[in-house]
């Protein structure tokens, strides 16, 4: 690829702008919302960098690449494509002559555009974008299990103590447990819940249990002597209603964030990612339910409703939607941060699998429709125009959504599920 001068000062000058804008940005909201923004639109971009590599592979032409839509910023040609940022980063796109039997293709790059190709190239195009999402999303969900882990049940870590009235001593800071320390057993039973610790202090009221621990490396043997819980109160209020003696120690305890060996989350990471697949197909199917726009039709006319954390919780959101509660998640737990973005890929995703134009899965079931109406190997050409009115009230359907989503996003953004 060679650049001119001019190239050389232009892509100077946008690299200059694109640090003085993350600065500018970083200095008014922080480090976080600037980063998800950034992670997104690469999400994005490798969405269309699956199109632009099958397309290579395929012999196909790519005339353009670009970062983002409206007026380019900078552009460089090389080999026929050219390369470049527009001013609107809202996504990015890759152009391949062709990609309808009525576009006017110079007669010497026919045989490099879509319609040229053969059905299985046009699939293998269409889909490289959904199909680099999941590629993503399994990359995401490992480099997850392996490097940050996952809450685990059975890793049960003491959070810290209660403070019971009238000076009564806790049981738990007597038998010795520290903030830190990570349970092992309880009364010989091996990596217990919750539940399972709660039950057998709490079947212990005067009485011993014995708790391994992890401190710093090494295992540590307490034991500790439940309190009646009926005798107990905290800020006057009684820790218990029961009718019988109840074992109480004062602990708080959660859940700790345990890693997943290689050999274990590879398969965990396909399991995932199915599962997540299998959710996304069912919830695209509630998302375009007529009953699901009578109640966000209802969420916009009535804030009152909107406001409420029930319909919150079942609403679909838009990208300003899911930009804040991926600010949220990577400020509160990177291990949630990430699980947003294996849900993201995965969404977008089966989402653009649809067969739908202007979707990519609408390209697959053009090239499928026309592959089955293929005779004696004379190619079928679609009429697309007559897919017009179909396309037309889909993308209807598409902007009634986002208009619904973005504006309630933005004037009654769903609480901070990670507070």
């Amino acid at each position: 690829m060679s650049t001119t001068p001019s190239s050389t000062r232009s892509i100077g000058t946008f690299l200059v702008a694109l640090s003085a804008i993350v600065a500018l940005a970083v200095w008014l909201v922080g480090w976080s919302l600037p980063l998800v923004i950034l992670i997104v639109l690469a999400i994005v971009m490798f969405h269309e960098l699956g199109h632009y590599l099958t397309a290579r592979l395929s012999g196909m032409q790519v005339t353009d690449f670009f970062v983002g839509f409206g007026p380019a910023l900078w552009s460089v040609t090389h080999r026929g494509t050219r390369y470049g940022v527009r001013a609107i980063w809202a996504g990015g796109y890759v152009k391949v002559p062709g990609m309808s039997w009525d576009d006017a293709v110079d007669p010497a790059l026919e045989s490099r555009t879509y319609r040229a190709a053969t059905y299985p190239r046009k699939v293998l195009f269409a889909s490289a974008g959904s199909l680099m999402h999941l590629i993503m999303a399994l990359l995401i969900a490992f480099s997850s299990l392996v490097f940050v882990g996952t809450l685990s049940a059975n890793s049960i870590g003491i959070g810290g103590f209660a403070t019971f009235d009238h000076g009564v001593s806790n049981a738990a800071r007597a038998a010795g447990l520290r903030v830190g320390d990570r349970i092992v057993s309880i009364d010989g039973h091996a990596k217990p819940t919750i539940a399972e610790i709660v039950a057998n202090v709490q079947a212990a009221p005067g009485g011993t249990v014995t708790i391994v621990v992890e401190r710093s490396g090494h295992l540590v043997t307490l034991h500790a002597h439940p309190l009646n819980g009926q005798t107990l109160s905290v800020g006057g209020h009684a820790v218990t209603r029961s009718k019988v003696p109840v074992g109480y120690l004062g602990v708080n305890l959660h859940e700790l964030t345990t890693t997943t060996p290689i050999a274990s989350a590879i398969p965990q990471s396909f399991s995932l990612v199915w599962r997540t697949v299998t959710e996304a197909v069912a919830s695209l199917g509630h998302v375009f339910s007529p009953s699901e726009f009578v109640t966000l039709f209802h969420q916009v006319t009535t804030p009152a409703l909107a406001a409420q954390p029930a319909q919150q919780a079942k609403r679909p959101v838009s990208i300003v939607g899911v930009v804040r509660v991926a600010d949220q998640a990577v400020q509160s737990n990177v291990g949630a941060f990430l699980q947003i973005l294996v849900i993201l890929n995965i969404f977008v995703g089966v989402l653009n699998m649809l067969p739908l134009l202007p979707l990519d899965g609408g390209h697959v079931a053009v090239a499928t429709y026309e592959r089955l109406r293929r005779r004696r190997g004379v190619p079928y050409q679609a009429d697309l125009r007559k897919m017009m009115p179909v396309v037309y009230a889909f993308v209807t359907v598409l902007l009634v959504l986002f208009a619904s989503t973005l504006y309630l996003d933005i004037a009654h953004p769903i609480a901070n599920p990670f507070r």
